[in-house]
């Protein structure tokens, strides 16, 4: 398995603030890797300089040999990388439907394609399948997060950026969305997953990074880091 994605000493800033600091990883083909850490380490500045929603100021961000650190956006997409964003943020007003034929929008590989993706999606997600005519805006903040999971899907991604998954949900819904987190591991695509719940994301993943103030402080395993005296109490509360 060959690498998929390195950041090399990307320094990011908010204003004056500098909110990277020198951050260096990678993401091997096939894996989970997540970046954990407290509210104000750097988690979602670091996924939102990955997918070009911020330049960084320095460092580059290397994706399938392509440098991508001053890339735009949708030009990142067409590579085959695409974020669920924190927050969800799916189009309230569209039907589920419509929701995922957005995440379509890059695609050039013609409309039977893209329906029978969106056949998979349905077939990964049943719950959105029976809402398919249902407005977004009105499911509840679970099936919001499987639409937003989706609605990615729907771009082929060849990974995927998945900010704060478990955010306002129940710990049965939590573990539903991990469940469906790693089943679209195991069916090929790569996982960079920023999470708060240290717990569940050291559970799937393959490799983590602890972030804190916007530089990497420990890095290894995700067994071994859930079993770290530090990360325990810092992160796992025990």
């Amino acid at each position: 398995m060959g690498e998929m994605l390195r950041v090399s000493d990307l320094n990011v800033f908010y204003g004056s603030i500098h909110a990277i600091k020198d951050i260096s990883f990678h993401v091997d083909e096939g894996e989970i890797v997540t970046l954990i850490g407290a509210n104000g380490a750097g988690k979602t500045t670091t996924m939102h300089a990955i997918s070009g929603l911020l330049k960084p100021k320095s460092g580059t961000i290397d994706f399938l040999g392509n440098r991508i650190s001053q890339m735009e956006a949708h030009k990142i997409i067409r590579l085959g990388l695409a974020q669920v964003p924190e927050g969800r943020r799916v189009f309230s007003h569209l039907t589920v439907q419509e929701n995922l034929s957005m995440g379509a929008f890059t695609r050039k590989d013609g409309a039977s394609a893209i329906a029978q993706d969106l056949e998979m999606v349905f077939d990964r997600l049943p719950r959105l399948k029976e809402r398919r005519k249902q407005q977004a805006g009105t499911l509840s903040g679970g099936e919001q997060q499987m639409l937003a999971i989706g609605r990615a899907l729907m771009c082929k991604p060849k990974m995927l950026l998945l900010d704060e998954p478990s955010m306002g949900l129940s710990p049965l819904l939590v573990k539903e969305i991990f469940k469906i987190i790693e089943d679209v591991n195991k069916d090929g695509v790569t996982v960079l997953l920023v999470e708060q719940n240290a717990k569940m994301a050291l559970e799937i993943a393959d490799r983590a990074y602890v972030l804190e103030t916007g530089t990497v402080k420990m890095e290894g395993p995700a067994d071994e880091l859930a079993n770290n005296i530090e990360v325990r109490k810092a992160y796992l509360g025990c």
